[in-house]
This record gives structure tokens, C-alpha cells and sequence, in this order.
């Protein structure tokens, strides 16, 4: 109880502020991180919390899984196909060099042996726009960045879980990896993310069949909680199962989209705020306070160097300016990607559990406090009304005709997803 009743007070409070809070450097992000630290064990103690507790495992995860289905159903297969450049650029080359150089900042400036090194670099190498939703949200940044983010994000999730528990198992010492299992995993999840919502489209289709107003809402949410249930009971892979699974539905059913759009949001958000009010229950001062120095360097090391280094031969001849190109090397926010493999670490049996945990819950609170405070000024920056698309403020960006010039056409633009909260 006193868990709901601190995320209930604070909800209503972030309510009362949003209008504030979507205009300047406050977010609703730092907000809850900032109460749960404030009411966690180590501060007033009335919501104590441990990382071993089912609630904060499953909170990150339901987050997580709701965000990549809400993020996936912003995109049907044809705009992934038409725009897949930039995205592909950034996982191709982006990601693996990120994890290369986060490798590189644990074992040299943390003193983290090697596999240890690795295994940091894989849980921090996922990105998560939630934290800079202004930018992503905001229509008249240009639709190629906004596109790239989006896509790079709700994929690179569930690409890194692999080498998440490859590298665990190798610093365990464990002589069989289980690399067929773990493609197995990949493997069951885009299917159970592609299949369930076509059999649940089609079946809606049916005469037999007729849904409601009032319920139609609720289509998309019953199609995201079986994808959920059906991939756990096989044992795929959540993350991916939950983006295919919105890439799906956005394909093939229209309807079910856009009577979702607006609900699924609001349920992605309200399980967001709830998995920040739980992480920022785990940080405390004497949480801080046993990190050496050098661990305070890595997190900032490897927010202002190794996603920016990363993408430097990405963007070689892709044809983004520099402002785009430098807004997208520093928004790679650590979410709840990293929170939910940071905690699979942390219930292992590597010896090196504990200090991996620590250092990666760090890099996440100031990536949450940095990248969801200037989201705002970096979006602002694009808002100037020379540069407004034509089409701002009549007729809606999904309307354009091919072939129209602006910031926001091109073979990479794809759409941008609709203005997110904050």
C-alpha cells in the first residue's frame, strides 16, 4: 500500500505540473525517479525495496514491453522497408562499436576484467527514446531523425538480450553458451509477435464478429497481453515479440490501430512512471556512495563519448546535417532495457554481479537526469520558424505528397511518431 499510495500522490502531482513540465527541462521522467529515491529505504524508508523483489524485475519488464508495442504499432513493415537506411546504419555499425567502447571504458577506467567489460557494454548498448520524448515527439524535428531514433530503438532491445546472457554465461565460466536456444528465443518472438496480432486481426474480421465502440480500445491491449503471455509461455524473446508485434498490427489493421493509439499510450506511461518510482526506490546515498570515483567517470564516459564516437562512421555519407547528426549521438538514453538486464546480472551468480549492477544503475540515472532534461532544448533548437514544414500548421504530415521537399522527405524521412508526454 505504500507503494500505490506514493505512486498515486505523485501521479497527481506530475498531472498538475505536465503542462510546465512539457515546455521546460522538468520531466515527468525525473519527477518519479527523483520520489522514489526520495522515499526509498535509504532516504525516508516508507517504500524499502530491494532489487531481488518480483516488483521491480516485473515493473522494468512490463515498461519495457509496453513501450516497444506502443513504439512498434507507430510503424507498419512498408516504413520500415522504405527507411531503413539510417536505422540500419545505427544497429549495423552503431550498436556493436558502442558496446566496443563501453567495453573499453569499464575495463580501463572501471577496472572491470575484460568478459565483465563486455557484458556492461551489451546491457548499456540499448537506447530508449522515452527519455527524450520531446524530441521524438515533436513534428517539426526532422522525420528522419525522429524515424531513426524510433526504429533504432524498439530493435536494438531485443538484439541485445542475447549478448546480454552469451557474456553472462562466458564470465560464469559456462562451457555451453546455448547459442541454439538463444536464437530460438529470437526466433519464437518475432513469430509470436507477427502471428498472434494477424490471427487476432483476422479473426475480428470475421462476420460472425462485431466490436464495439466502447470496447475497440480494448482489442489492442488483449492482442499486447497475449503476445505477452504466448512468448513467456514459449520462452522467446518479450522485447522483440512486443515490437513486431505493434509493427504488425500498425501493417494490418488500420483499425485496431488507431483505436488503440491514444489508450495504449496513456498505459505505456502510467507503466513507465510506476518503473521509475521503482528503480529510483533502489538508489540511495550509501547505494551512490559505494562507487569509487573511477565508476563515476565511466557513466560519464559513456554518455558524452561512446554512443557519439559510435555513430561518427554511421552517418558517412548518409546526408544528415550536423545538428541532426549531433542530437542523434547524444540522445542514446539508457532505459528500461538496461534496468531489466542490469537486474538478470544481479540475480546471477557472477562474482562481479554486484559492482556491474551498481555501475549500471548509475549510468542509467544520469542518462534518465541528463537526456530527459534536454530533450526540450535540443528539440527547440529545430522549432525555428523559418525551418516550420509547410505543412505545420494546416494540412498534417501524413498528407504530403511524395516528393515534396523539406526537412522531412527523402528516402530516409519515414514518419515521425505523434507528440509524446513528458
Amino acid at each position: 500500500m505504500p507503494l500505490l499510495l506514493t505512486f498515486s500522490l505523485v501521479l497527481l502531482a506530475a498531472v498538475l505540473v505536465s503542462a510546465l513540465a512539457k515546455r521546460t527541462i522538468v520531466s515527468t521522467a525525473v519527477i518519479f525517479l527523483v520520489a522514489g529515491f526520495v522515499v526509498g529505504e535509504g532516504m525516508l524508508g516508507w517504500v524499502p525495496l530491494s532489487p531481488g523483489d518480483e516488483v521491480v524485475s516485473l515493473g522494468a519488464q512490463l515498461a519495457l514491453f509496453a513501450v516497444l508495442f506502443s513504439d512498434g504499432m507507430r510503424l507498419g513493415w512498408q516504413d520500415l522497408r522504405s527507411a531503413w537506411r539510417l536505422p540500419g546504419r545505427a544497429l549495423g555499425l552503431g550498436l556493436p562499436l558502442t558496446l566496443l567502447i563501453t567495453a573499453l571504458l569499464a575495463h580501463y577506467v572501471a577496472g572491470l576484467a575484460w568478459t565483465e567489460s563486455f557484458l556492461i557494454g551489451a546491457l548499456l548498448a540499448p537506447t530508449d527514446p522515452v527519455f527524450a520524448s520531446a524530441l521524438v515527439g515533436n513534428d517539426k524535428v526532422p522525420g528522419r531523425l525522429r524515424h531513426l531514433l524510433n526504429v533504432e530503438s524498439g530493435v536494438n532491445d531485443g538484439l541485445a538480450l542475447p549478448l546480454v546472457l552469451v557474456l553472462l554465461a562466458t564470465a560464469e565460466g559456462s562451457q555451453d553458451l546455448h547459442l541454439d536456444e538463444l536464437g530460438l528465443e529470437v526466433l519464437v518472438g518475432l513469430v509470436v509477435g507477427v502471428v498472434v496480432p494477424l490471427l487476432a486481426i483476422k479473426l475480428e474480421g470475421l462476420r460472425v464478429f462485431s466490436t464495439s465502440a466502447a470496447y475497440a480500445p480494448l482489442n489492442g491491449l488483449a492482442i499486447g497481453l497475449l503476445v505477452y503471455a504466448v512468448t513467456e509461455t514459449l520462452h522467446g524473446n518479450l522485447f522483440l515479440a512486443a515490437f513486431a508485434a505493434g509493427v504488425t498490427v500498425a501493417t494490418f489493421g488500420q483499425a485496431q490501430r488507431q483505436s488503440f493509439e491514444h489508450f495504449g499510450e496513456l498505459i505505456a506511461e502510467l507503466l513507465k512512471l510506476f518503473a521509475l518510482l521503482v528503480f529510483g526506490a533502489l538508489i540511495s546515498p550509501s547505494f551512490l556512495a559505494e562507487i569509487p570515483w573511477p565508476g563515476w567517470v565511466f557513466a560519464v564516459l559513456v554518455l558524452i563519448l561512446a554512443r557519439p564516437l559510435a555513430l561518427v562512421p554511421s552517418f558517412l555519407g548518409t546526408g544528415l546535417n550536423l545538428r541532426e547528426q549531433a542530437a542523434a549521438m547524444w540522445f542514446g538514453p539508457k532505459g528500461f532495457a538496461s534496468v531489466v538486464y542490469a537486474l538478470i546480472v544481479l540475480s546471477s551468480g557472477l562474482n562481479a554481479a554486484d559492482e556491474i549492477f551498481h555501475l549500471a544503475a548509475l549510468t542509467i540515472v544520469l542518462s534518465i537526469l541528463a537526456h530527459s532534461s534536454t530533450d526540450v532544448v535540443v528539440a527547440d533548437r529545430f522549432d525555428q520558424p523559418s525551418e516550420t514544414p509547410h505543412w505545420h500548421d494546416g494540412e498534417p504530415a501524413a498528407t504530403q505528397q511524395p516528393g515534396l521537399s523539406g526537412p522531412d522527405t527523402g528516402p530516409d524521412a519515414g514518419p515521425g511518431p505523434p507528440t509524446a508526454s513528458r
